[in-house]
């Protein structure tokens, strides 16, 4: 029998799991994401299988079972808009309270935070902002953006160096998080097979379908004090029918935007025509004309900008 085989608790050691999981609150962020992100079932299911297997492991390592400490990084693959800044905030959240990482923020980021313009320039930006994720999680948005082959005088290869050495030899104090469009990621990975290899968890986010655009535009004016009339959430439907199927398309991003405008087309209906006696209902709603002055109702499709 091994000194290793020595070490190990008893196998009828009794431990409760349900208690486990309830010491951590992870369920708490879980129930977060649900309030933040409408859909995304696969996401939120991988998230939680993601949480499961670290509450395992760290149950093993207590008990003398696990090695080392577990790859943690990850890679977020989807279309703009779809949540994944959202999601990495919360994973941070998951990673602290599980003991993965000591502080639990997000540090995110892009290519010109992490590279410079000139010769000596990246190392020191790339290792100040690395400093500043210590601890926490570093998100890398449109993480190809990193890597310019076309560019002889591109100073991105010196970074991706320095992510991939504090990726190996810091990965116990630092979790790196990279994301972008699905296919261009794997063009990343293709060209760099170092970040490949260390990225532990690969999460795809599907694009939201239509109710579900819907859904969350709601949610967004209700958390804003707004509301649709009636006819003007007809409209709306109208509207995301056919934004959808335009260029340049960012789902919940894309929502966000048109919402604003069409608070800004409300007030100054409301200072054009200036009616005189208004209520709160006239300063909380929104009305079919709001939406529907959208170019996206006027303009043929190929003709329609992606500032709709």
């Amino acid at each position: 029998m091994t000194e290793a085989a020595l070490a190990l608790p008893p196998a009828d050691t009794r431990i409760d799991l349900a208690q486990e999981f309830a010491e951590t609150r992870i369920d708490e962020v879980f129930e977060a994401l649900d309030r933040d992100l409408v859909g995304l079932v696969p996401v939120k299911t991988r998230i939680r299988e993601i949480a499961a297997l670290l509450l395992v492991e760290r149950i093993r390592r207590r008990l003398g079972l696990g090695a080392e400490a577990p790859t943690l990084h990850m890679s977020f693959t989807g279309n703009p808009g779809t949540g994944k800044t959202t999601v990495a905030m919360r994973m941070a959240d998951i990673l602290h309270r599980l003991g993965y990482v000591r502080r639990g923020h997000l540090v995110s980021v892009t290519r010109d935070d992490l590279v410079g313009q000139y010769i000596g320039h990246t190392a020191p930006k790339t290792k100040e902002i690395l400093k500043r994720a210590m601890g926490g999680v570093l998100f890398i948005d449109e993480a190809y953006y990193l890597y310019r082959p076309e560019n002889e005088r591109d100073y991105g290869q010196e970074a991706i160096e320095i992510l991939l050495q504090v990726m190996e030899n810091q990965r116990e104090d630092l979790v790196v998080i990279v994301a972008g469009y699905g296919d261009r990621m794997e063009k990343f990975f293709s060209s760099n097979p170092g970040f490949r290899s260390r990225i532990a968890h690969h999460v795809e986010f599907p694009d939201f379908a239509e109710e579900e655009l819907i859904t969350i535009g709601e949610g967004m004016l209700a958390r804003q004090n707004y509301r649709f009339s009636p006819e003007a959430l007809a409209a709306f439907r109208d509207y995301v029918a056919r934004r959808i199927r335009l260029p340049h398309f960012a789902n919940g991003r894309s929502i966000r935007n048109a919402l604003d405008r069409a608070r800004l087309r409300q007030a100054n209906r409301l200072v054009r025509e200036m009616p005189p006696e208004l209520t709160v209902e006239d300063f909380v709603t929104l009305a079919e004309a709001d939406i529907r002055a959208s170019r996206v109702f006027s303009a043929e499709p190929p003709e329609v900008e992606a500032k709709l």
